[in-house]
């Protein structure tokens, strides 16, 4: 892991994570069976809602690692709350395949050229941000520290 911390330092990750998610919301309007854009439909709200919390999180973890901060109960917070957030990203991994998959069934309808393009990048970009998130997790380990709360004032020193 020290080794690809080299390759992959934390200003990268976050800022790869920022670009991933980004584009993800801007791809959560997007249908790729009509080659349009959807802004009234509640469903793809979804992800841009949940991003914002990742969002969040990773410029906390961005301040705390600049700063050289310790991590406090709502970095806490927000981290378990992005833990919930993984399993909607691992289902969205599962629907874009199921999407992808679907050509075959809808070989006799009219299928935009942007299909497979469009639904192959948004697989792409769904299995990245798992990965990215993880290492975000890790990379807080070990630049903040971790999340050691019962004995969070004998370690304060407000004198440093």
């Amino acid at each position: 892991m020290k080794t690809l911390s080299k390759i992959i330092t934390w200003k990268r990750n976050i800022l790869a994570s920022v670009v991933v998610l980004s584009t993800l919301v801007v791809l959560s309007f997007y249908g790729v069976y009509t080659n349009q854009f959807y802004f009234l439909k509640p469903d793809n709200y979804i992800i841009p809602v949940l991003t914002s919390v990742h969002f969040l999180y990773l410029y906390v973890v961005w301040f705390k690692i600049s700063e050289d901060e310790l991590p406090d109960p709502k970095m806490r917070n927000i981290e378990y709350i992005l833990y919930a957030i993984i399993i909607v990203y691992v289902f969205k991994i599962y629907d874009s395949a199921m999407v992808l998959n679907s050509i075959n069934v809808y070989s006799e309808h009219v299928i935009p050229a942007s299909f497979k393009p469009m639904a192959t990048l948004s697989l792409v970009l769904y299995s990245i941000l798992p990965i990215l998130t993880l290492y975000t997790f890790w990379l807080r380990k070990r630049y903040v520290g971790i999340f050691n709360f019962e004995n969070y004032n004998d370690n304060l020193n407000i004198w440093q």
